[in-house]
């Protein structure tokens, strides 16, 4: 399976941040285009199937391989991973020539994902973004057909080939279905995007065909599988129905995770510094706890800044690290031992807004954060729980 955002995507818009560590995802391969491609340990899994699976249909097709099958098996399945592979970069290359960064690509359990950091700007760039990865597929199991017909089918090159040819046929017609996260859902998407001029309500368009799309995986595939042999064992039924579960519960939660995401990338323009800030005091790093409370709650203040000697904030003390100390030890306690360095990276311009302003939190990850004034005076206190506590009223309303 393909999905163009990635789900863990995190799918949250982003600029351009090459200061940021780079995320990881498993086994680094290497950096086609720049992009990092990780194998995740779950694929170890699905490779260990499907060799299971193929070698099985090998000793019936090619019986005189005895053993053997099974690594002819395996070489499949790191060929099949090779050609999902092109079908993602497929995706990276068009991403990158409409300049939207690509954070990564994970090959994994069901398939592969490219982790585009940014919506495409236009219908029609989100359509041709969607498209080529499914039309990669098609290339390449014609790719494979043209091969085919110069060896004997009765041969392990026969065999491999098309079983290659089968499966990049498949791949392309399911990513071609029309609904959220597959490929077929970004261009409904797409297409609704265009034709309502609304972004959103293309999204909760393919949202839905996308959740019916997991309930038929779901309760289909297993009578689609019993009808094809109704002989068949019970461990294989079990089998079918353990991985139509999986699938459709990937499909149900990457479609969901689509609407989530659309109503993010609405909300961002409103969120602004200034809603957010908390009230904070200053107070020097040798101050017990229980003083600096002492006096927060006197100022109505939801914040404590440690200062140095000339009044300059050198740090801020973690909620997380006030919770720990019970309530008989703060006044033994400093605050500076429960204080976080005031890194310049965490001092966040009063006018931040929207995707600026999470980019700004991703380059250096806290729990609090200074906000400042266009002259560096310090204005507030951003504490992220805040923040994901406003994200969350605006983007958990159900579709």
């Amino acid at each position: 399976m393909s999905d163009t955002r990635g789900q863990r995507t995190s799918d949250q818009p982003s600029a351009d941040r090459p200061e940021r560590p780079e995320p990881r995802g498993g086994i680094l391969m290497g950096r086609p285009f720049g992009v990092p491609v990780y194998v995740t340990p779950s694929w170890f899994v699905i490779a260990a199937l499907i060799t299971w699976v193929f070698g099985g249909r090998l000793s019936e097709v090619l019986p005189d391989l005895g053993a053997t099958r099974y690594l002819v098996s395996f070489s499949f399945a790191v060929a099949f991973y090779a050609s999902v592979l092109v079908h993602e970069l497929a995706h990276t290359v068009v991403a990158l020539r409409y300049r939207l960064s690509v954070r990564r690509i994970q090959l994994q359990f069901f398939g592969g994902v490219s982790e585009i950091e940014k919506e495409a700007e236009t219908p029609a760039r989100e359509f041709w973004l969607a498209f080529v990865g499914p039309l990669l597929s098609l290339v390449l199991g014609g790719a494979f057909y043209l091969a085919l017909t110069a060896v004997d089918t009765d041969t392990v090159p026969g065999v491999l080939l098309a079983g290659l040819m089968v499966s990049n046929l498949v791949v392309a017609a399911f990513n071609l279905l029309p609904g959220l996260p597959l490929d077929g859902g970004r261009m409904l998407r797409a297409v609704v995007w265009g034709v309502t001029g609304r972004p959103m309500a293309g999204t909760v368009a393919a949202a839905w065909v996308g959740r019916g799309l997991a309930l038929l995986v779901l309760f289909g595939l297993p009578l689609y599988s019993a009808s094809r042999d109704p002989q068949q064992s019970t461990t294989d039924s079990l089998i079918d129905g353990v991985l139509a579960a999986v699938l459709a519960v990937i499909i149900w939660n990457g479609a969901s995770g689509a609407v989530r995401n659309a109503r993010l990338r609405e909300a961002l323009p409103r969120l602004a510094l200034r809603d957010l800030a908390r009230r904070f005091v200053e107070v020097p790093a040798d101050t017990p706890l229980g003083e600096a409370l002492r006096r927060a709650r006197e100022a109505q203040a939801g914040a404590i800044v440690v200062v140095d000697g000339r009044g300059e904030p050198t740090a801020l003390v973690t909620e997380a690290a006030v919770g720990k100390v019970p309530e008989h030890r703060r006044p033994w306690v400093a605050v500076g031992a429960l204080a976080r360095d005031l890194e310049p990276a965490m001092r966040l311009d009063l006018d931040l807004t929207g995707e600026q302003l999470l980019t700004a939190l991703r380059r250096a990850p806290a729990t609090e954060y200074l906000i400042v004034r266009p002259d560096g005076s310090p204005y507030g206190v951003l504490a992220l729980a805040d923040l994901e506590r406003r994200l969350a009223r605006e983007v958990g309303g159900r579709v």
